[in-house]
């Protein structure tokens, strides 16, 4: 039985309402109301819309301050403008693993916090959605609220308002609201909302790019050029840095699973990867010109100090509606992960649930750390189990050839095909240690470095070890998936 509940629907007694649209094809009827689906599964008669739709979601999650920061930390590392360049593309690479694991979404019928049971079985998933789903998710929730806020204290001051510490508190509180309830009314409003915010602001960042592109020093070297293994060194963290957003979304399918079952695969991966691929190198890249230029070390302040005045306001604004947006679907896939590990309440109700621990960390990551430092570290540091999660998830699509039987998937009885021994997975479970493991030993940050990083001059290994060891695990271990052996896909 699915832990999760219904979300009723004011005008239908308390019912269940299915939010997710008409009949395949045609597009959601209900973006205004609640989604009544929470980790259960999607029925074929509720199957909707176009690949393409998958474009506009990734896109507005990934045109925000965060890439900017990124970017712009790619130089304050070291590296030259091409140098940072060819990070950038090397790193958004990834996309296509994310666009890979948004394939099982359609198949199955249910989002990547259930089917990731096939992976790890009924209790050992709950394990992987407590920390890779839910913890994780929640911290950069955090990390991505934290920028928004900075723009937003800029805007409130510029209308004449003091930013103390009350006036911080309210501005992350609000910011906060508009995110979860975008998350709160799910799929549908997201899908509808996210081509309009996506071409707001691609404008927004069109006239950020001319201005920034017309004061770039496209000769630029850094002060101190980097040679031999700290080039290396530095790369290889800088592709780590880049990598860890398109890892994070291992829920990819979360926003895929109301497609048809018979949405082609190539375009599933397509239109994800592009539309994380395409903003990920473009926004990013005008933190690495304006690096060349200002000081990124605050960017925004950085980037004030050229943009004409009177675009500020609607480059703060639009600063903080890019963080609105990722976060939205941050908090989405986060509230599903509250389900997945066993609380039965609403997917309404847990999504508040991690709002209210975004901001409690928000609050912290601003007014007691540096949130700079912060943002590098834990993006490096989270990629120990990211890689090695997606890694797992992407060969398991492989050894399945994507077959999953959704509604299967939702038992969590000990007769559920996916309890394996003891509930546990235990070769998706081993390969995941073995790979986050293997990644630690061969991490590089300011908080840790492994003993492997140490001993090749501080050379960051962590994200294609961990990833290597773990696909490899697994392939090994898990030679005979239940999917090929129970299902029969229509």
């Amino acid at each position: 039985m699915a832990s999760t509940l219904p979300d009723p629907c004011p005008d239908t007694g308390g019912a269940a309402e299915h939010t997710a649209g008409g009949p395949p094809g045609e597009p959601p009827a209900a973006a205004t109301r609640i989604e009544a689906h929470g980790i259960d599964h999607i029925p074929d008669s509720e199957r909707h819309g176009r690949a393409s739709e998958l474009f506009s979601v990734w896109a507005a999650g990934g045109i925000n301050y965060l890439g900017l920061v990124v970017g712009g930390a790619l130089v304050l590392m070291g590296l030259n403008l091409w140098q940072a360049l060819a990070v950038l593309v090397v790193g958004n690479l990834f996309w296509i693993l994310t666009g890979w694991l948004s394939v099982s979404g359609p198949a199955a019928g249910a989002p990547s916090e259930v089917i990731t049971r096939a992976l790890f079985g009924v209790i050992g998933n709950r394990v992987n959605n407590a920390i890779v789903g839910w913890v994780i998710s929640v911290c950069y929730f955090a990390l991505n609220l934290s920028a928004a806020a900075v723009a937003a204290f800029s805007l409130v001051a510029k209308v004449g308002i003091p930013v103390n510490t009350g006036v911080k508190v309210a501005v992350i509180v609000v910011i906060a609201a508009l995110t979860l309830t975008i998350s709160v009314y799910g799929h549908a409003l997201i899908v509808k909302l996210y081509l309009p915010i996506t071409l707001v602001l691609a404008v927004v960042f069109a006239v950020v790019a001319v201005v920034v592109v017309q004061h770039a020093d496209f000769g630029y070297v850094p002060e101190h050029h980097l040679t031999g293994i700290d080039l290396w060194a530095t790369v290889l963290a800088g592709v780590s840095l880049i990598a860890a957003g398109p890892l994070s979304y291992t829920t990819s399918a979360d926003f895929s699973r109301y497609l048809p079952r018979t949405t082609p695969k190539r375009a599933i991966v397509g239109w994800t990867a592009l539309g994380g691929f395409v903003p990920g190198v473009l926004v990013s890249l005008l933190g690495v010109l304006a690096a060349t230029t200002v000081d990124m070390s605050d960017p925004q302040a950085a980037l004030e100090k050229i943009l004409p005045g009177w675009f500020t306001p609607a480059f703060l604004f639009a600063l903080v509606l890019g963080t609105i947006a990722v976060n939205a679907l941050t908090a989405y896939s986060a509230g599903l992960a509250l389900q997945a590990v066993g609380l039965r309440i609403r997917r309404s109700v847990s999504v508040l649930f991690d709002g209210t621990a975004a901001v409690a960390l928000t609050l912290y990551g601003l007014l007691v750390s540096n949130f700079l430092d912060t943002v590098n570290n834990v993006l490096q540091l989270t990629v120990v189990l990211l890689g090695p999660s997606v890694a797992i998830y992407a060969t398991d699509i492989v050894l399945r050839r994507n077959r999953y039987d959704g509604i299967a998937l939702t038992d969590e009885s000990r007769g559920s095909p996916f309890w394996y021994r003891g509930g546990v997975n235990w070769a998706g479970a081993l390969s995941l240690l073995a790979g986050a493991v293997t990644s630690a030993l061969c991490v590089n940050t300011l908080y840790f470095t492994g003993p492997i990083a140490a001993a090749l001059g501080h050379v960051d290994l962590a994200l294609p070890v961990g990833m290597v060891v773990a696909c490899g695990c697994y392939a090994l271990t898990m030679r005979r998936p239940v999917a090929l052996r129970n299902v029969t896909v229509p």
